[in-house]
């Protein structure tokens, strides 16, 4: 979504409080006669980044732990981005955590740095278990990197940061038997202890007890898979009281299916059809192992899905007019789903839909047969760059395509060097930001 909105600027300010009080914690227990020397003044400042970088690491998870008021308010797209942009700084933080508290350590006991990191790991309580959890916590973080993410599989990556929940309970023994803020402190251990338990809650909850009772509610299975165009199928899936997910066209589920390579990892899959009580459509195009294994499900195939996720609904509207969606490559699904809605609904809606070439226009023939309906208008932009000579979603092309479009909602889903593009062309034709409303999938 661009722009900031209410509730995430809410959930920023949280955060940034939660952050505060832990620096306060550490100020409250630093008494300023005790830093008479280097060693005392660099193992404060050791002690403060590891408050923070447990507290960052708190806030990861509690990120990504699917809690419905944060992930309503900020959308999993963003929360997702903010948990990337977050990964370096923890990271960052334990070495530096490290790097002070040793050498602090080390000049107050007139050690050498290595020798007094032996002293430390061997001899502290409980710091060979974090010693372990950070060098998890560094693996993680290396593999986060671009590069590395590019080479590693998905389910290779998810399988190395499912080590993460190890890695937090292997540090936090360290925290309440040696930390100078918890040892002195009941009442700031009992709150910290309980800060772990909370988030630990949040995830059981939402990762693990609700989706595994929806599995055991709706009994969903593929019913179909249907080739839509090159490299893109769609996938339907019937299922018992459907409804009660509470699906809104537009939105995404992560998804599961009971086959080979496909049980162990979800991957976010967009409905590309209006929910029903007994069905769902996903429309998936072939980009990696796992969504190319999609065309190959049979039917019968236990089917797990957990959400729905997302921003990308007709409850986002800012205007009672018309609403423009733009779609390009496989973003056309969730576009699909929302056209249809919102024009069922009464309002003016144009689609258009962007392609490298004629054959990848999927679900265009449905989009067509709407329009034929006189549900909405839709417009299909194919070619790429480079032979058409110009940009067709330019400002120019969009604004002639679309007179009015200043006065319209925009919803944009698709690449994301597209995404980008579009936006900029968008409030240059004086489309407010609170007026455009996106959605990524990129959950690593």
């Amino acid at each position: 979504m661009v722009g900031w909105r209410g509730p995430e600027l809410a959930v920023r300010l949280g955060l940034t409080a939660g952050g505060l009080a832990v620096v306060a914690l550490w100020w409250v227990e630093t008494s300023a006669v005790s830093l008479h020397g280097a060693g005392q003044v660099l193992t404060a400042a050791g002690r403060v980044s590891g408050l923070l970088a447990a507290y960052l690491v708190l806030v990861e998870v509690l990120l990504l732990a699917r809690v419905p008021a944060i992930e309503r308010a900020v959308g999993l797209d963003r929360l997702a981005a903010w948990h990337r942009g977050l990964g370096t700084n923890v990271v960052l933080l334990i070495g530096v955590h490290v790097l002070l508290e040793v050498w602090g350590y080390g000049l107050t006991d007139h050690h050498q740095p290595f020798g007094e990191l032996i002293t430390v790991v061997t001899s502290y309580p409980d710091m060979w278990k974090a010693t372990i959890g950070a060098l998890l916590f560094v693996l993680v973080g290396i593999t986060s990197g671009r590069i590395a993410r590019s080479r590693l599989s998905y389910e290779l990556w998810y399988g190395l940061h499912l080590t993460v929940y190890i890695a937090v309970l292997l540090t936090f023994f360290h925290q309440t038997s040696n930390g100078a803020d918890f040892v002195a402190n009941s009442t700031a251990r009992t709150l910290w202890t309980l800060m772990y338990l909370a988030v630990a809650a949040c995830v059981v909850v939402w990762r693990v007890a609700l989706p595994a009772a929806a599995v055991l509610r709706h009994r969903m299975r593929v019913e179909q898979v249907v080739r839509e165009g090159p490299g893109v199928v769609s996938v339907w899936i019937r299922g018992r009281d459907l409804d009660r997910l509470g699906a809104a066209p537009g939105q995404f589920l992560l998804w599961r299916f009971a086959s080979r390579g496909q049980l162990f990892s979800a991957h976010a899959y967009s409905l590309s059809a209006p929910p029903t009580p007994d069905r769902l459509r996903i429309t998936v195009k072939a980009a990696g192992d796992h969504s190319r294994a999609i065309e190959r499900l049979r039917p019968g195939t236990p089917a797990l899905a957990e959400g729905p996720f997302g921003l990308f609904t007709a409850r986002r509207t800012t205007r009672g007019g018309g609403v423009l969606l733009i779609g390009g490559g496989s973003g056309i699904a969730p576009v699909r789903a929302l056209a249809e809605d919102l024009a069922r609904r009464g309002r003016d809606v144009v689609v258009v839909q962007r392609a490298r070439q004629v054959e990848d226009l999927v679900l265009h023939g449905e989009l067509c047969a709407l329009a034929e309906a006189g549900l909405l208008t839709v417009h299909s932009v194919t070619g790429s760059r480079d032979r058409l000579g110009f940009d067709p979603l330019a400002a120019p092309y969009l604004a002639a395509a679309v007179p009015d479009i200043a006065d319209r909602d925009v919803f944009l889903c698709g690449p994301p060097g597209m995404t980008r593009a579009v936006v900029q062309t968008l409030r240059q034709l004086g489309v407010a930001d609170q007026q455009i409303h996106t959605e990524e999938f990129a959950l690593r």
